[in-house]
Order: C-alpha cells, then structure tokens, then sequence
C-alpha cells in the first residue's frame, strides 16, 4: 500500500472511532420528539355530541353529573340569569379550563427559541372574546402562590408519549357551567390535547378544594379547518336591564323559585338534579328508579 493511501485511510479510521463511541450515547438519549404532534392550525369547535349541555347553556339548576359538595349546590342556587346582564360581566372572557366547551374555534402556534429552535411555548388563540392561552414548555417553574390570578392562568406542558399534558394553576374563580355552578380559584386544571389525524380531542379536569369533592372530567373535539378565518371580537359592554347601581342580582337561600322547573320538563327526580359525586356514575340510574318524579310539566325550561 503506498504512503499516500495509508494516509488517506487514516481519517477513515478516526471517523470509524469516532462513530463507535458516539452511536450508543446518541441511542442512549430520550427521544420523546420522534412522538410529538404538530398541533398547530385552524381548529373548529364540533358540537354535535353536547350542544344543550353547551350551547346556548345549560339549564337552570341542572347539576345532574358534577360532583359538587354543599358549598357549590349553595353558590348554583343563588344564582340569577341576569348577572350576566351587569356590564362587569358582559365583556367577561371564559376562563381557560372552560373555554374550550364556549364558542371556541381557535388556533394553535408553535413559538420556538431563535438560535436553539427548542420549543419555547404553545399558544392559542380563541373566537369568543380572544382569548389567549400561553403554555410554556421551556420547564419553566409556576409562580408562587400569591402571585397574580388570571382568566387564563399559568400553564406549563410537557409531551407524554404523542399527548400534550397541560397543568393551569393560579386562574380567577370561574364556571363549570353557566347555570350558577361555579368552581373556585384554588382550581388546579389538567388538560390532555390528543390528535388523531385531522381531529383534536382536549380533555380537560378541574380539581378544586373549595366546591368539588371529585375530579370534574369534560372532554371536547376539534376539527381541522384549514380555510378557517377568526375575525376580531370587539366587545362594548351597555345597559341591557335596569339594575339599581351596586345591586348584585341574586336568590337568597330557599328562595329561588326555578329548582325543579328543569326536573319537571324532564320528568326526572328533582333529588337527581342536585348534584353530587354520585349522579357521575351509571349506577346512579338505579338509584334514580326509586326516587318520586314531579308530574311532568311538558314546558321548555328557559332561564328568568
């Protein structure tokens, strides 16, 4: 073999090295990114599965399947629909962890580091109101407990096989439905985004100390729609109903006289829809053939 050959193979043989010793620490690094989904896009809200648990809104005092405690069903029943109707609460965007169930078509962006191209943060981008939800995946550490509540909290994820797990803290008081069941701003939310294809399912559970004695489970689906356009939402808040300046709108306890108008139209046990960790379960229904039904109304129930 000539001396110009030898040398030649030389760097061959140091490549050879090279490669041997770096092969098994680069198969020995994580790989969750060969799972991760690209969930950026225009994404529409489907409602064909829960539309009157949706929209236009739940029922009064409907608490049928939620687990609240004695606290929430207190709150729930001194509600009055025209609190929504004070000019505070006209502009008043959903909460994070409720969101997605509202008029919630949306957009999803990725924000990468610039010299790194680590994915710093997801966003997203609501209809209803804009909202916009920052969830940081840069391991960034929540603030401390005092710090500032929001209508969208705080929110970190972090990829879990092919699913985009997401924990919200530090959210202000807000509703698990709009019927006056509300949940506190203790709430600690963990939501799942899963992707399959050209459809997105977002499950979404509160955990809240103060008016829940369980988990609260919703779960919502997206479809991808890619000639999808948002339009801006500008919201001017005006004088629908003539409150007395300072007046809250309310029931006082035992005096809301629209807790079994729901049960009667629906000829179901009022007890039923009280609510409570026990009507999430299917065995419940057996326990519901023993109750005493009201005679059934046959009228649609509409909030006052």
């Amino acid at each position: 073999m000539s001396q110009t050959n030898r040398v030649l193979r030389k760097p061959n043989r140091q490549l050879a090295l090279c490669a041997g010793l770096l092969l098994p620490a680069l198969m020995a690094l994580p790989g969750p990114a060969a799972a991760q989904r690209d969930l950026s896009g225009e994404w529409r809200a489907l409602y064909h599965e829960d539309r009157g648990e949706r929209m236009p809104g739940p029922d009064v005092a409907d608490y049928l399947g939620v687990p609240i405690n004695a606290q929430g069903r207190a709150k729930a029943d001194s509600w009055m629909a025209s609190l929504h109707e004070l000019q505070e609460n006209q502009c008043r965007p959903h909460p994070s962890d409720y969101a997605w169930r509202g008029p919630f078509n949306m957009r999803i962006w990725n924000e990468y580091d610039r010299y790194t191209q680590s994915l710093v943060a997801v966003h997203t981008h609501g209809q209803w109101q804009q909202p916009e939800q920052t969830i940081w995946m840069d391991g960034r550490p929540h603030p401390p407990t005092a710090a500032t509540h929001t209508w969208q909290g705080f929110s970190t994820g972090q990829w879990v096989g092919d699913k985009l797990h997401i924990v919200t803290d530090h959210l202000t008081e807000g509703w698990i439905r709009r019927n006056g069941l509300n949940r506190s701003d203790y709430t600690t939310v963990s939501t799942h985004i899963m992707r399959h294809g050209d459809y997105l399912t977002v499950v979404v559970i509160d955990y809240d100390p103060v008016y829940l004695t369980e988990p609260f489970i919703r779960s919502t689906d997206f479809a991808l729609d890619p000639l999808q356009r948002i339009l801006s939402y500008p919201c001017e808040s005006q004088v629908e109903t003539d409150h007395k300046p300072g007046t809250v709108p309310h029931y006082l306890p035992g005096t809301n006289p629209f807790l079994t108008e729901w049960a009667e139209a629906k000829g179901i046990p009022p007890e039923a829809t009280r609510g409570g960790p026990e009507t999430m379960y299917p065995e419940y229904i057996k326990a519901m053939e023993k109750m005493k039904k009201l005679p059934r109304s046959g009228r649609r129930p509409d909030a006052q």
